[in-house]
């Protein structure tokens, strides 16, 4: 259905002149309505075209205001044509029954200036609607992003209080270890416990992805392994670690959140000296370092929450009078240099060769010590591309606790 034709109002005095106006302006299919007074033109007309005797002069102003006008004369020099060009009308011509043609043009671009003021009208107030509601949900968010932050932060505070304590030493071993989560929660993690007399377990986690989803992981791993440590009778400490991974190996499979873990446990006999671990798919691998020489911790293992029935390797290493294990994330290559991983993992070993203190290695590879999100809470929510651990175990230099 085609739309409905634009009513044109005439406003002049009553006479021949007007009807022959309307007629000029109806020549094209416009449709037109001659009226005496602003007040009898109906609330759908589209546009007016007025003589300039028609209106008095202080009704060009609210003509303006309300309707889109064309102004009409006889002659270029009348007063009343002056005084309807200075409120600012559309346009006005003189002589309009000589210029037919140029009056209807001017009508019909009249108009449809007037349509498109009309909807980028429209739609500057569907923008200003859109900015406020924008405005209002960028509020809404604000506050809801400040309410996880907060709860992230307490999250965070509360994964801390699971970790060990600092440089403590257990039968003559010292664990030192740094963490900076990539926000506020970590996906890694670890413990370092004294079991009786003679065993101290130990295990360094690196839980995929990082954030809230990984973090709850970690708390599942400290309580677990706090229950299986306590159902220990410290028999059989080189099958441990192994029946560790298996055990934690189905709680994640079995949880269908669709996490999984890197993962080394340790079991130190400081009787024998001896380390009995297991891991599952570690990287970098655990590396040792005796005297000048860094070793790398021999076996391999599945990463653990991957996949169902996964045996894991016992492994055993007789331990040095005076050694320096190291441990650390993944998160560690990414302040390594190297195109390849082959070339980090070299450029790991060579800073840990020349490293004594696990701050010279963080040195090292420009993690600061002061500014970072460390263990300690200080500067939280340093932005880094991945949770960033290091453990370092050493020990029977003096075999006292």
């Amino acid at each position: 259905m085609d739309a409905p034709k634009p009513l044109i109002g005439v406003l002049d005095t009553p006479g021949a002149y007007r009807d022959a106006l309307a007629d000029t302006i109806a020549r094209d299919g416009l449709v037109v309505m001659a009226v005496e007074s602003l007040d009898d033109l109906p609330e759908e007309t589209a546009l007016v075209v007025a003589h300039a005797r028609a209106v008095p002069s202080l009704e060009w102003s609210r003509l303006a205001e309300r309707l889109p006008t064309l102004v009409v004369s006889d002659s270029r020099l009348d007063e009343d044509l002056l005084t309807a060009v200075d409120v600012g009308l559309v346009d006005y011509v003189v002589e309009p029954l000589r210029h037919g043609q140029l009056l209807r043009r001017m009508i019909r671009k009249a108009i449809e200036l007037h349509r498109l003021e009309e909807e980028r009208a429209h739609d500057r107030e569907r923008l200003a609607q859109l900015n406020e509601h924008l405005e209002e949900l960028n509020e809404s968010l604000e506050t809801h992003l400040g309410m996880l932050r907060l709860d992230q932060q307490a999250g965070g505070q509360i994964q801390r209080k699971l970790l060990p304590p600092n440089d403590q030493t257990l039968g003559g071993v010292t664990c030192d270890y740094w963490m900076a989560p990539s926000l506020y929660l970590s996906g890694d993690f670890l413990d370092f416990q004294r079991f009786d007399e003679r065993f101290t377990l130990f295990y360094f986690a690196d839980v995929s992805g990082h954030g809230a989803s990984s973090a709850f992981v970690t708390v599942l791993l400290k309580s677990l392994c706090n229950r299986w440590l306590s159902e220990w009778d410290g028999a059989s400490p080189e099958a441990l670690p192994a029946r560790w991974l298996s055990r934690l190996n189905r709680e994640l499979l079995d949880t269908g959140i669709g996490k999984h873990a890197t993962l080394f446990v340790g079991v130190i006999d400081h009787r024998d000296h001896t380390l009995h671990y297991s891991l599952g798919a570690q990287l970098p691998k655990p590396l040792l370092m005796v005297g000048e020489q860094v070793i790398e911790l021999p076996g391999e293992g599945m990463p653990v929450g991957l996949f169902p029935n996964v045996t894991y390797p016992r492994l055993r290493y007789d331990l040095p009078p005076h050694f320096r294990l190291w441990l650390c994330s993944d998160g560690v290559l990414e302040c390594l240099p190297g195109e390849t991983l082959d070339a980090r993992l070299h450029e790991l070993e060579q800073r840990i060769a020349s490293c004594t203190t696990l701050a010279q290695l963080r040195e090292g590879l420009a993690l600061s010590t002061s500014s970072e999100s460390d263990v300690e809470g200080e500067g939280e929510g340093t932005e880094l591309l991945d949770d960033v651990t290091i453990m370092l175990l050493s020990g029977f230099a003096d075999d006292h606790e």
